[in-house]
């Protein structure tokens, strides 16, 4: 049975080993002044660790262990696998990747291990063993954190063996590979699997690594390959661990926007605890992190870990401004609103060198306590303090989902023609906007999740359907289910094959229609739509819609297809399906959905207009914890639902105005 947080870790990355042991006693000392309860240590500390081969000096890591059990700290203990020190690279070249211009690495750097050497994990699990027998009875071990921000390819001979021998446990035939890739064109096809080069810029590129492919088979099947390459090597750390300390949660952090080379829904299922890394950009809408953690709470369908964040600025943007008084205490408290069980900060103590040297901490450079960033960070460790227990294992019920599929996400971005603009992220996020600006709660799932427990599900540019999934789609919508999907859906299968007999391919059943053509929309050229008589413009792609059993709810209103069907809506058993034939301006889809919410009863969480960020979690007890955020410089007043309710970080009665970057956590 894995042990769950007992209770709400707020703390960060700390790194020890950058620091004389005489100094650690007085940043212990600093973390408790701003009420950390726990520390990420030993991410990168394998040089330390191992100086030489065989030859392991865990003598500094005891110290420090023994430093934050003596002070109470909940320890998050990393397996320091994600860096190479430079004596591997040195004895054990192919440890080394092999990037897509056929380049070799050399030491430097991080996370540029080919997960597919030998040499590679054996030296991991060799260092994980003697980790895990020496720590496993720690009881401050809270959580094991395996490696780090896994993410990255590799193109090497060792991958490239390792990929046909994928292809031969997945395809069986060379056959059924030709097929599936569709290699009888270009006189592409192969006769024997030595044959079968790993994509690179010389091979299977119109462009850079993962843009565009002359072969988009093999290159989705690579970056499926390469996935579960990483995932091997995660799998391999944690049943090393587990031999020894089989209660404690293990995880890995994932991170990025999101990450393209990993399939989060697929590793999911081998993480104890789903971990996340969240660098919102400065310019980046507050929807677009929320959407992040509703994805990373919608792995596990259960809370997950805030692993990293910034107390101010970053050191990776090419420009940095510093979080606004009140922005650091709102950006990490909205994580929390969506899901997180902890806050945690990259880094505790902010190093003097190397490329990270400018990236905030709870210890800054000046080494001082009485800063603008270090009151906030003790403030919200107080109220952390004061509602932690409460907030902790409450959950989010939503009746909303919309897909995100790692598939979907590789092959639309590896479509050759109709235009360079297709960005599968930025078309999910228009959709997810529509519930974020309602306050509507909203899962992230994937197409292997379970449909029938949401009353409307959104599955915008589904252009990869895979075998079955059309199948359950229609089931769910005849049986009552309200389903949207938009232009470049149904459009090819899971080895990117076209359907033929017109899009959406598979569903044209429940959509009732089917396209003909579709167009692109050059930059420069407006296109409109007529809805509820009113023109909205239109970009990216018009499909040329043929209504069948459909109703056309929308019509082109220029364009040679002027006065076409531009959107749609097909009773299907007792639910119903909308089809979007183009890419809406944000007005013209907050106008569509206000038609789509209210035809599927979905109901806010508070009325429209109030520009707040609200979120439900209920407790175990089943408690609402109403979450209120003012994500913005401007004052806001709090919505008179919550009149007469607490603030459980405060303790005090809600007040109505809220300043910018305001935060309460409503009960009743």
């Amino acid at each position: 049975m894995t042990k769950t947080l007992s209770r709400f870790l707020y703390g960060g990355d700390y790194n020890p080993d950058q620091w004389t042991e005489e100094t650690w006693p007085e940043d212990i000392k600093v973390f408790k002044k701003a009420d950390l309860n726990s520390a990420t240590i030993n991410i990168f500390s394998w040089a330390v660790l191992e100086p030489r081969e065989g030859v392991y000096d865990f003598s500094k890591l005891d110290k420090i262990v023994q430093e934050l059990s003596d002070a109470n700290f909940d320890i998050v203990m990393g397996t320091a696998t994600a860096a190479m020190p430079a004596w591997m690279f040195k004895k054990y070249p192919d440890i080394a990747r092999v990037d897509y211009q056929g380049r070799r690495h050399v030491f430097g750097q991080r996370h540029n291990f080919c997960p597919n050497s030998k040499n590679y994990q054996r030296l991991d699990s060799e260092l994980v063993k003697k980790l895990a027998q020496h720590y496993a009875d720690n009881p401050h071990i809270v959580v094991w954190h395996v490696n780090n921000e896994y993410g990255g390819n590799c193109y090497c001979g060792n991958c490239q063996n390792a990929f046909r021998d994928w292809l031969r446990n997945k395809y069986k035939t060379l056959g059924a590979l030709n097929k599936a890739w569709n290699m009888n064109v270009w006189s592409h096809t192969i006769y024997d699997w030595d044959e079968i080069v790993v994509p690179n810029e010389l091979g299977d590129a119109w462009g850079p690594e993962s843009s565009e492919a002359i072969v988009a088979g093999l290159s989705i099947d690579y970056l499926r390959f390469q996935s579960e390459s990483l995932q091997n090597l995660f799998k391999m750390e944690k049943a090393v661990i587990k031999k020894y300390d089989p209660e404690t949660p293990v995880t890995t952090n994932f991170h990025s926007l999101p990450n393209k080379m990993i399939d989060y829904q697929k590793w999911a299922k081998d993480q104890d605890i789903i971990s996340y890394d969240s660098y919102p950009t400065y310019d980046a809408p507050a929807y677009k992190p929320a959407f992040l953690y509703d994805l990373m709470r919608s792995l596990k369908h259960q809370p997950f870990m805030l692993m990293e964040s910034a107390p101010s600025q970053v050191n990776w943007q090419s420009y940095s401004p510093l979080k606004r008084p009140g922005q650091m205490a709102a950006t990490e408290l909205q994580a929390v609103a969506h899901g997180a069980d902890t806050v945690q900060f990259f880094q505790l103590k902010q190093a003097v060198g190397g490329s990270e040297k400018f990236h905030s901490a709870i210890i800054a450079h000046s080494q001082r306590t009485d800063t603008r960033v270090f009151h906030e960070l003790t403030d919200l460790g107080q109220k952390l303090k004061q509602a932690g227990s409460t907030i902790l294992g409450s959950e989010t019920k939503a009746k909303v989902a919309i897909i995100f599929d790692w598939s979907n996400f590789w092959s639309y971005e590896y479509v050759d023609g109709i235009s360079q603009d297709l960005h599968y992220v930025d078309s999910i996020l228009d959709y997810y906007r529509q519930f974020y600006e309602r306050n509507i709660p909203t899962d992230v799932i994937s197409v292997d999740d379970d449909f029938s427990q949401y009353d409307l599900v959104v599955a915008p540019v589904l252009y990869m359907v895979k075998t079955g999934l059309a199948d359950k789609i229609n089931a769910y919508v005849k049986n009552g289910g309200d389903f949207v999907t938009s232009y470049m859906s149904g459009m090819v299968n899971e080895s990117d094959n076209v359907y033929l007999g017109g899009y959406p391919g598979p569903l044209k059943d429940v959509t009732g229609i089917w396209v003909e053509e579709s167009d692109a929309v050059v930059p420069g050229h407006k296109t409109y739509v007529s809805l509820k008589d009113q023109n909205y413009e239109a970009g990216l792609v018009c499909d040329l819609i043929h209504p069948e059993t459909a109703k056309v709810l929308a019509k082109y209103a220029n364009e040679f297809y002027q006065g076409t069907a531009a959107i749609t809506e097909n009773q299907y058993g007792q639910g119903k399906a909308w089809y979007v034939g183009t890419k809406l301006d944000h007005a013209g889809l907050t106008q569509l959905f206000n038609h789509i919410v209210l035809a599927a009863d979905i109901e806010s969480l508070v009325a429209a207009g109030n520009q707040l960020e609200v979120t439900k979690r209920i407790t175990k007890d089943g408690k609402e914890l109403y979450f209120v955020l003012n994500m913005s410089n401007d004052e806001r007043e709090l919505p008179e639902k919550f009149a007469g309710y607490q603030d459980i970080l405060t303790n005090q009665p809600a007040h109505k105005q809220m300043k910018a970057w305001d935060v309460q956590v409503l009960v009743k």
